[in-house]
């Protein structure tokens, strides 16, 4: 598979239109690669570590042309592309060794087997649906019931085992004994999505990089608020696409291995 044939099966997929009005997905750098069979490097976020990561594998004779990011390596307008500035640096890599960058995110997060349903598949909920529906059946978060009923404590030790965060924060008025029935997923930055989470019955909400007050809503709005930090609530669906891209007929591609979490717990 060409890597203008995968992007294209990827924006059928996952549709750079339904992109949030402040987000940037699709192309950050096409080194003129289209008509290449795809080799690609799966990460979170595209780094100057993941772009020497690509270059290093490339290097040693696997055909890495794309690598391919969930968080777009690009946000703002760009003034200038310099060397010493790392998105200047990315560019100049980018074209020099012939390896494009490709970020599918808020477009990724609303599908099927997106950042919000393979967390949803972890935690094996039933019945799991759109905590926002944007599309038919797709939005974003999911919310579902657990197999079977839980104690806040297993619940807390199974989201552990699945996720493996560097730590884990929980509501501190939470009882750990308390049953658990139904819970909402949402992975990345979620709490701003608390009000619609908080409507559709679920009692535990696990997602990430949530501040002192937001606790504070979750509390009041009988939430049990669950944040895992952002790498490890979005990193397994990074792994799935690996998988989905194998199923498309991608010869060579993988996970990167030094995708990095960027917080450290002492």
């Amino acid at each position: 598979m060409n890597v203008d044939a995968l992007i294209n099966w990827v924006e059928a997929w996952a549709p750079p239109e339904w992109q949030e009005s402040w987000d940037n997905c699709g192309w950050q750098i096409e080194p003129g690669i289209l008509s290449q069979p795809a080799g690609v490097l799966v990460c979170l976020t595209p780094t100057l570590t993941v772009m020497t990561e690509a270059i290093r594998l490339k290097e040693e004779g696997a055909p890495v042309n794309l690598i391919f990011a969930h968080h777009p390596l690009i946000f703002s307008p760009l003034k200038s592309v310099a060397t010493g500035n790392p998105v200047g640096d990315m560019v100049r890599l980018s074209i020099t060794h012939g390896i494009g960058v490709y970020s599918a995110h808020t477009n990724f997060d609303q599908v099927a087997d997106g950042t919000a349903d393979v967390l949803s598949q972890l935690l094996e909920l039933k019945d799991s649906m759109p905590v926002v529906p944007t599309q038919d059946g797709l939005g974003y978060g999911r919310v579902g019931d657990l197999p079977g009923p839980q104690t806040l404590d297993e619940l807390l030790a199974m989201i552990q085992t699945k996720l493996n965060p560097p730590n884990l924060i929980h509501s501190p008025m939470a009882d750990l004994q308390q049953t658990i029935d139904r819970v909402a997923v949402l992975g990345g930055s979620g709490a701003s999505f608390m009000p619609a989470v908080a409507k559709t019955g679920a009692q535990a909400y696990l997602t990430s990089d949530c501040k002192f007050h937001q606790f504070q809503e979750g509390r009041d709005r009988n939430l049990i608020l669950i944040d895992a930090g952002h790498y490890a609530t979005e990193r397994p669906a990074c792994a799935k696409l690996v998988k989905k891209f194998r199923q498309q007929g991608v010869v060579w591609t993988q996970l990167s291995s030094n995708d990095e979490d960027f917080r450290q717990f002492w």
